[in-house]
């Protein structure tokens, strides 16, 4: 038998493996964008609540551009809301300067209110 064969029906090369011959088959060639924080939490939302479309972007060689276009939104996002909201309850450099540890305090809540807020518009919506 031979180790590899071509069928010209389909296109499709096939290998021998045991005594079943299973197709040649890979994903298309997609661009490594890095994905951060947001992405690899979306990543994770879309395998585990919508696995349909989590399989239609992996097989289509777009699940690494949709996941990077969702990163680069949510952390926009993020970082304006937690521009936004900072200067609106006041938490200035002054502040950091004066009493370090309640700067902190109100940053942690600002970037914690932030995040869920970007959690659920963007991530796990």
């Amino acid at each position: 038998m031979e180790k590899r064969i071509y069928n010209e029906k389909n296109g499709i090369r096939y290998t021998l493996q045991g005594n079943y011959y299973l197709p040649d088959l890979k994903l298309p060639d997609e661009e490594n964008k890095p994905i951060g924080l947001w992405g690899q939490r979306h990543a994770r939302h879309l395998k585990q609540n919508h696995k349909v479309l989590y399989m239609n972007l992996l097989t289509s060689g777009k699940l690494n551009d949709h996941l990077a276009d969702i990163d680069v939104q949510a952390e926009n996002m993020f970082s304006r809301l937690v521009k936004q909201m900072a200067k609106r309850e006041g938490v200035t450099e002054q502040l950091k300067a004066d009493n370090q540890m309640k700067w902190v305090a109100r940053m942690n809540n600002i970037r914690s209110r932030a995040t869920e807020i970007v959690n659920n518009e963007i991530i796990y919506n």
